[in-house]
C-alpha cells in the first residue's frame, strides 16, 4: 500500500528539488527514496523508473518555465516584454539549475504533456517577437537567437565563468539591450539578406 501523502506529483516535485540542489546527474532513486522516507521499491508505485522520473521532471520544468515567462510578459510589449522575460528566464534558471537543464531537452516524441509544455514556452516568446512585427521564419530565427543568447549567458554564469569584477547584472542588461536593438531591425536585416 502506498505511503500516506505520497503520490506521483509529490515524488516528481521532490525529485525536481533534488535535481536543483545536487544537479540532475546526481539524482538517484535510492537518494530520492531516502529523502521521502520510503524504500526504493515504493517509488515504482508512482513512477516507471529513473528514465520516467527524468521525463516527468522535464515536463514539470518546462511548464514552470512557461508560467514564469508568461507572467513576466503579461501587459508588456516590445522592450518591456523582452527585458521582463529575459530577467524572469535568468532568475528562474539560476534558482532551479537542475530543472533548467531538464527543460532544455526537446519534447519527447508522443508525449502530449511534454509537447504542450514546450509549445507554451515558445508561444510566449513568439508573442514577444510579435511585438517587433516578427512572424513566421523571422520569429523562429529571433526566438532561437534569443534563447541561445540567454542560455549561453546563464550556463556560463551558473558555472562560475564570470570571474571578472564587472557586474554580471550589468553585462546581462547590456546583452538584452543588444538583442532588443537587433530585434528592432530584424525585418530590415532579413529583407537585405534576401536581395
Amino acid at each position: 500500500m502506498p505511503r500516506a501523502g505520497l503520490n506521483t506529483d509529490r515524488v516528481v516535485t521532490e525529485a525536481a528539488a533534488m535535481a536543483d540542489e545536487l544537479g540532475p546527474n546526481q539524482l538517484t532513486l535510492a537518494a530520492l527514496a531516502a529523502r521521502l522516507g520510503v524504500r526504493q521499491p515504493s517509488l515504482y508505485k508512482h513512477i516507471g523508473g529513473l528514465g520516467d522520473l527524468e521525463q516527468r521532471i522535464a515536463v514539470l520544468a518546462k511548464a514552470e518555465l512557461a508560467d514564469v515567462l508568461s507572467q513576466a510578459a503579461v501587459g508588456r510589449a516590445r522592450a518591456d516584454a523582452l527585458f521582463a522575460v529575459a530577467h524572469a528566464y535568468r532568475t528562474w534558471a539560476l534558482e532551479h539549475s537542475g530543472r533548467y537543464q531538464a527543460a532544455q531537452q526537446p519534447p519527447a516524441p508522443g508525449d502530449a504533456d511534454d509537447e504542450a509544455a514546450s509549445t507554451r514556452a515558445v508561444q510566449v516568446l513568439a508573442a514577444v517577437m510579435g511585438g517587433y512585427g516578427l512572424t513566421g521564419d523571422d520569429a523562429i530565427d529571433a526566438i532561437r537567437s534569443f534563447r541561445a543568447s540567454l542560455h549561453g549567458f546563464v550556463s556560463l554564469e551558473s558555472g562560475g565563468a564570470f570571474a571578472l569584477p564587472t557586474s554580471v547584472d550589468r553585462s546581462f542588461d547590456r546583452l538584452v539591450h543588444a538583442i532588443e536593438v537587433a530585434l528592432a531591425g530584424w525585418s530590415d536585416a532579413s529583407e537585405s539578406s534576401n536581395e
